[in-house]
């Protein structure tokens, strides 16, 4: 089930009044309640699919009471490995079988023998990647000691399938968000308005900008040979522009919803096209994942600490993993690896943690440094993201390749011209959208406006005025998030 759909949107309000005017007086109803509208929030898209969230949930489940009985360090090593294999099996399994088959006969050729294969016709379930990270981030916790193991299943498993972040995040921890499930919610009627304003700024981002930026990037992509370079560098700027869009408005919506229910999901994205440079836009976008690698992966191996060569594996590793966790194709890790070198000369240079304060603190705008700063920032994520964005590794190859001829100071042209919104249009509400962005990049999304600065008859205008552009140039046909992929 979409979140821009006509079903969403009879979907939700229904959920609403069940959980706070029927269930209201029962925590365990509340829950309940919770868990079967995930489980019809998911198998909307397809039911069969359940079984997999339903058997992450049991087995996790299942090894954390193991993990409460027993003190072996034996026998505790065991039951964690249990929950990885099992987890990152279903995940293997279902995303990456036919990639890694395909890639052994490719490498089995390469020395003149032949092996006869058949692909199998796996569908990717939707949201896998996502849940599984955060069902894992449970026994890990609870092997490690930092979190006690629960008996209670249904809080459990609507704390693994809570259907506002459950197929595109943000992945949550444990600790964060199960807690929330123990505790009696009481309608807190300025933490729904707040989420309100939040889901609205989030369909606001999808609708109004990524998929009416989608359209023109589509367009390039498909017949990138056929553009002049400045057409390819516009190509991937509105790319850049849709992704951003696109994935902060999923999370923006979600952690809305999440709100009119009495959770609170934490922050995926802060500004992250404001970063001055690659260490900070990475500690800035998709902060679930970024975060979970870190505590995960990264820090076990050993961090930033140790010899160079073993910063250096550590950076890579954390990257190349990133992008194989996007997606089972070999654009998606040369993504990673181009980030990787993005990332090491700050990390060698000991400068990957210089920018850890909000951008121009306090000043209404950057100092000319800071403007060039994110400006290369944002194009050197640009270009990593053609890989990202394009079919093949040679197609990126090609694309980026054409960037760089004479052509790329000629004006961008775009043809046909079947676009709901013209270019220039478009380019204005991407310059408006980020002034906004930039005026408010201290809150946590940019519809929180202080109640006491801006009269209520003014913010109704402001919101108002939001639902009727979204109306009006809203493409035909609902887009898929690009998230839901992964």
């Amino acid at each position: 089930m979409l979140f821009n759909s006509v079903d969403f949107a009879i979907f939700l309000p229904s959920v609403f009044f069940l959980y706070w005017f029927i269930a209201n007086r029962n925590l365990k109803a509340q829950n309940l309640l919770i868990l079967v509208a995930s489980y019809f929030f998911y198998g909307w898209w397809d039911w069969r699919f359940l079984s997999l969230i339903a058997i992450s949930t049991l087995v996790d489940f299942s090894v954390g009471l193991g993990l409460s009985y027993h003190q072996s360090p034996r026998a505790r090593k065991a039951l964690l490995w249990t929950s990885i294999a099992v987890n990152l099996g279903l995940l293997g399994f279902f995303k990456y079988y036919n990639f890694f088959l395909e890639n052994f006969i490719a490498g089995y050729s390469f020395f003149g023998k032949e092996i006869s294969h058949s692909s199998l016709n796996i569908i990717l379930p939707v949201g896998i990647s996502f849940y599984t990270f955060q069902s894992l981030s449970y026994t890990i916790d609870v092997y490690r000691r930092k979190f006690e193991p629960t008996k209670n299943l249904i809080a459990f498993s609507a704390f693994v399938s809570f259907f506002p972040q459950l197929v595109a995040g943000p992945i949550e921890r444990a600790t964060n968000l199960l807690p929330q499930f123990y505790n009696k919610r009481v309608f807190d009627h300025a933490k729904a308005a707040d989420g309100m304003k939040q889901i609205l700024w989030g369909l606001m981002k999808k609708i109004l900008l990524a998929d009416n930026c989608a359209e023109y990037v589509d367009i390039i992509f498909s017949n990138y040979s056929a553009y002049s370079a400045s057409t390819l560098v516009l190509g991937a700027v509105l790319f850049s522009v849709q992704i951003y869009a696109d994935f902060s408005g999923y999370s923006d919506i979600a952690i809305g919803t999440s709100r009119l229910f009495g959770f609170n999901l934490k922050r995926n994205f802060a500004v992250p096209y404001f970063s001055r440079d690659i260490a900070e836009y990475c500690r800035r976008w998709h902060i679930s994942l970024a975060t979970w690698l870190r505590d995960y992966l990264y820090i076990p191996l050993g961090g930033s600490r140790g010899t160079l060569f073993n910063k250096i594996r550590n950076i890579f590793a954390i990257f190349l993993i990133s992008g194989l966790w996007h997606g089972a194709n070999w654009t998606f890790i040369c993504w990673g690896a181009l980030y990787a070198l993005y990332y090491l000369p700050l990390l060698i240079s000991n400068k990957n943690r210089i920018n850890l304060d909000n951008v121009a603190e306090g000043k209404l705008l950057p100092s000319f440094r800071d403007f060039i700063n994110i400006g290369v920032t944002f194009l050197q994520g640009a270009l990593a993201r053609v890989f990202f964005r394009s079919k093949s590794v040679s197609d990126a190859f090609s694309y980026i390749g054409k960037i760089f001829s004479l052509s790329l100071f000629s004006i961008p042209s775009i043809y046909p011209a079947i676009a709901q919104l013209s270019l220039n249009t478009l380019c204005l509400f991407i310059f408006v959208f980020y002034s906004i962005e930039w005026i408010q990049r201290y809150k946590n999304h940019a519809l929180k406006i202080e109640m006491i600065k801006i009269p209520r008859m003014v913010r109704l205008e402001i919101y108002s005025f939001i639902i009727f552009m979204v109306g009006m140039y809203m493409p035909t046909g609902e887009r898929p998030f690009i998230y839901f992929q992964f």
